[in-house]
C-alpha cells in the first residue's frame, strides 16, 4: 500500500500544477448590517470586531459585490416594487470596494445594468437608457462600463473579476420595466432573435473591462444548471458570437434547481464542452433555519433546516466541486445578513450567520475548506502516520489508493 501511494503521489507531483481556488461570497449589504448594529460572533461566541479581517483570516479570499445603476430611479418610478435590498449604486459600493481590497479579497464586480434586482425573470433596462437605441445601447453600456471602473480604480480598487451582466441566461437590457412582453428583447434556445443584439452588448461591456482592467477575469454568469441543454446552448451562442470571456459563473441553489446530482451533471457537460475555461458558483446557499421562500425542491429530509443541515449541504457541495479540475470558485449569497442586535425583520434564513445568536454557523468553515491549497506543495509525502483516510464528508475510507482528493491526518492529498 505504501509503495502505491508514493508512486501516486509522485506521478501526481509531474502532472499536477498549482491551482488557486477562490472562495467567499457575496457580501453587498454589509454596511447595512454594520450600521443596523449587527453583531458578528465566531462559532464559539466570541464578537467580531471587523468581519472582513476575521473571515480572511478564517480562509476566505474573494467577496463579491453587486451594482446596480441609478437604484433611486427605480424608487421613485415603482415605489411599490422597490426593494432597499437592491441599494447598491457606485456611491454606495465604492468604500465598500475599498475595505475589501484593503483586507487581501479578491473583489468580483457584479454589474447587474439595471436599477433593480436583474434575473432571469427581469433584466430591465435603466430608467435613464430606456429611451436609447441598439446603437446607443451599445456606446452607452461601454461607457458606464468604463467610467465605473475607472471611478473605482481611482479609489484604489481594480476587481480580479468582473460579470458584465447577472444571470443572463436570457440577455439584457431587454426594454423599460412597463413595456409590453412581446416588445422585451430577449434571447432564447431555439431562436436567433437578439442574440446578435446580446453578443454587441456584451463585447462593448468586456471592452471596456479589457481596457482599464486587463488583468481581470471576465465571469459571464448564468444559472440553468438544472437545463443543461439550455446552458450549453448559452455558451455554444456566445462562442459563435466571439465573446471574449474567461470564466462560467453559475447560480446553483438546491430548493431552486434540484440535488447535487443536477449539479454534477452540469458540471461533467461544462467540463467536457468548454475545457478551456474555468468554472465558478458564483452563487449559492441552502437554510439553516425554515424554508427559503419559492421552495420548489424540498431537500429538508435529506439536508434538514437546521445549522447542522446546511452544513452538511455545504460539505457534499464541496465535495461535488472537489472533483472538477475546471472549477475553482465559491461564493456563498448574501452570506453577510445577520439581524441579531437589530430590530431587522423580513428574515433571509440561508446566510452563514445565525440571526438568533449572531454566531457563525459550521457550514462557514466548511465552505473555507474550498479554498485551501490544493497544489503540488500542498501534498504530504506518505509515511506510517497516515493511519486513517477520509472521503471530503468525514466519512473513513478503507482503501486510499483509489482516484481522488483524500484526507489524512496530515492534510489533502489526491491520487490519480
Amino acid at each position: 500500500m505504501k509503495k502505491i501511494l508514493s508512486s501516486a503521489i509522485l506521478t501526481l507531483s509531474i502532472l499536477c500544477m498549482s491551482a488557486q481556488r477562490y472562495v467567499g461570497g457575496d457580501i453587498s449589504l454589509l454596511p447595512e448590517y454594520e450600521k443596523a448594529g449587527a453583531h458578528y460572533l465566531t462559532q464559539d461566541g466570541k464578537q467580531i470586531e471587523d468581519l472582513l479581517p476575521w473571515l480572511h483570516e478564517e480562509g476566505m479570499n474573494a467577496m463579491r459585490v453587486r451594482l446596480f445603476v441609478n437604484p433611486s430611479d427605480h424608487k421613485t418610478k415603482y415605489p411599490s416594487k422597490y426593494d432597499p435590498n437592491a441599494c447598491q449604486d457606485l456611491e454606495y459600493i465604492t468604500p465598500l470596494c475599498k475595505r475589501i481590497v484593503d483586507n487581501g479579497f479578491n473583489l468580483m464586480l457584479d454589474f447587474h445594468y439595471s436599477d433593480t434586482w436583474a434575473d432571469p425573470a427581469k433584466q430591465w433596462t435603466p430608467e435613464a437608457w430606456k429611451g436609447l437605441s441598439d446603437e446607443q445601447l451599445y456606446e452607452k453600456i461601454y461607457d458606464y462600463t468604463k467610467e465605473t471602473l475607472l471611478t473605482l480604480k481611482d479609489f484604489g480598487v481594480t476587481p480580479a473579476f468582473i460579470q458584465p451582466g447577472n444571470a443572463i441566461s436570457y440577455g439584457m437590457l431587454w426594454g423599460a420595466e412597463d413595456a409590453s412582453s412581446s416588445s422585451l428583447k430577449k434571447v432564447f434556445m431555439g431562436s436567433d432573435a437578439n442574440w446578435e443584439r446580446f453578443g454587441k452588448l456584451l463585447n462593448q461591456a468586456i471592452k471596456a473591462c479589457r481596457e482599464v482592467c486587463p488583468e481581470a477575469k471576465i465571469v459571464l454568469h448564468t444559472e440553468r444548471v438544472s437545463q443543461v441543454d439550455v446552458l450549453t446552448n448559452f455558451y455554444d451562442q456566445i462562442k459563435k458570437l466571439d465573446v471574449d470571456y474567461d470564466i462560467i459563473g453559475l447560480s446553483y441553489y438546491p430548493y431552486f434547481h434540484g440535488d447535487m446530482n443536477v449539479l454534477d451533471k452540469a458540471l461533467s457537460s461544462l467540463q467536457t464542452h468548454y475545457p478551456e475555461k474555468n468554472i465558478m458558483i458564483v452563487e449559492t446557499g441552502y437554510s439553516y433555519k425554515w424554508e427559503v421562500p419559492g421552495t420548489t425542491h424540498d431537500f429538508s429530509g435529506k439536508w434538514a433546516y437546521s445549522e447542522e443541515g446546511q452544513d452538511k449541504f455545504a460539505k457534499d457541495l464541496v465535495a461535488t466541486l472537489e472533483k472538477f479540475e475546471n472549477v475553482d470558485g465559491l461564493f456563498w449569497w448574501w452570506m453577510e445578513y445577520n439581524a441579531y442586535g437589530t430590530n431587522l425583520g423580513g428574515w433571509y434564513n440561508a446566510p452563514l450567520f445565525n440571526s438568533l445568536d449572531g454566531r457563525a454557523t459550521p457550514a462557514l468553515k466548511t465552505i473555507c475548506s474550498f479554498g485551501e491549497d490544493t497544489s503540488v506543495e500542498s501534498i504530504k509525502a506518505y509515511d506510517s502516520s497516515f493511519d486513517s483516510w477520509y472521503d471530503l464528508t468525514g466519512r473513513p475510507i478503507k482503501d486510499p489508493a483509489a482516484p481522488g482528493l483524500k484526507i489524512s491526518k496530515k492534510g489533502k492529498v489526491l491520487i490519480r
